[in-house]
């Protein structure tokens, strides 16, 4: 409250002239105030003394002084509530209690040191944490990719051109409490392993399979996910409520009008996948259709990691409020999966880098051919012309 610039004698004085039969207003006029302030000092000052104000003003400070100290004390008690008790035992834990102190309630150095009984000289506030804008960029990261660890946080940060040692990036990471919660799946038999051939060029191999989530009010829908086993590009997330085998071909030759046609195509014995419409289109297309092992998904790895991938990332973080809905975020999810997802097994490149690598160093194998079968063809027109 702000002080006035009248003192109770001079209050005082003012009222006993309005009550002697000055009028108010030559009062308000003579000593320069206005008729509230006037009434509002009379309703606080009328019928006192000065040396009556003199024991009021006392009173006031006496009490604002209990105020404050009862505020202090309160603020005390709430301290010590959430400091630890018996645990408390040693200098560090006194040390580090004081520090929690100021750093929660924002109290001073000295008043916390005091609650907790340590000597102020001995405690030091927290140092700023090192390296602040990669501890943003990293939180960033994970905020935006849940399922990300530190490997791919620290691909994601060298995109941005943040590098640094492992060990710096791990220590970081854990400082920030980023660590990743694994999901435990139910235990499965074990079983024999059977070896894939390897694909190594892209359209050599596909691999298909099924996924299944919920919208709305539980309804069910499905997912086909097509996969290109040599570079890991993901080339279809077609998502509706029912899919037969024959939509399934007919997603096939869209797919095989924009990649081209494959040498073969892996799955499993799903009714879908065994139908006579895909019986007759993989007779049609002349397209090498190999089923797995009932009972050994292992036998379809690369699929079968790629829809761990989109159920960890995706389906268990989204909700999907219409099939539309889920349509558009896989679109999304499959184009960031495609073009910006490092991926360990392709040396941290994207699917479309590697295909582009691959395309690239199929065409220079086949100029360096043609250009030897053109030296070749001149030299022997040389020997018939000699």
């Amino acid at each position: 409250m702000r002080k006035s610039r009248f003192s109770e004698a001079q209050i005082i004085g003012m009222i006993k002239e309005q009550e002697a039969g000055m009028p108010t207003a030559d009062v308000c006029r003579k000593h320069g105030l206005s008729q509230g302030t006037f009434y509002k000092f009379k309703a606080q000052y009328g019928g006192m003394e000065v040396s009556d104000a003199a024991k009021l003003r006392a009173i006031t400070d006496e009490n604002a002084k209990l105020k404050r100290l009862l505020a202090d004390t309160m603020l005390d008690n709430v301290v010590l509530k959430d400091l630890p008790g018996k645990e408390l035992t040693t200098p560090n834990m006194r040390r580090a209690a004081a520090r929690k102190a100021m750093r929660d309630h924002d109290i001073s150095q000295r008043r916390a040191c005091r609650l907790v009984g340590v000597d102020p000289k001995t405690v030091r506030r927290d140092k700023l944490p090192d390296n602040p804008e990669v501890r943003k960029e990293m939180k960033a990261i994970a905020n935006k990719r849940r399922r990300f660890g530190c490997r791919r946080i620290g691909v994601m940060l060298e995109r941005e051109g943040m590098i640094m040692n492992h060990k710096k990036l791990y220590r970081l990471y854990t400082e920030e409490k980023l660590g990743v919660r694994r999901r435990r799946g139910r235990k499965r038999a074990r079983g024999s392993r059977t070896p894939m051939p390897v694909a190594l060029r892209p359209g050599q191999r596909w691999s298909l399979d099924f996924l299944s989530d919920t919208f709305g009010t539980s309804r069910k829908f499905r997912i086909l996910a097509v996969n290109d086993d040599c570079c890991r590009e993901n080339l279809c997330l077609m998502a509706d409520t029912s899919i037969s085998g024959a939509r399934v071909a007919r997603e096939l030759d869209a797919l095989v009008r924009i990649y081209g046609k494959p040498a073969s195509i892996v799955s499993d014995n799903g009714t879908e996948f065994t139908s006579r419409a895909i019986l007759k289109w993989a007779n049609e297309n002349d397209v090498e259709w190999h089923y797995i092992d009932p009972g050994k998904p292992q036998q379809n790895a690369f699929i079968e990691s790629f829809n761990g991938s989109l159920r960890d990332e995706l389906l268990n973080e989204e909700w999907f409020d219409s099939l539309d809905d889920a349509r558009r975020k896989l679109a999304l999810w499959r184009y960031d999966y495609n073009h910006v997802r490092p991926h360990s097994s392709l040396e941290n490149q994207t699917p479309a880098e590697a295909r582009r690598a691959h395309e690239q160093f199929e065409g220079s194998a086949h100029d360096a051919l043609a250009q030897t079968d053109d030296e070749e063809y001149e030299k022997q027109t040389r020997k018939l012309s000699l």
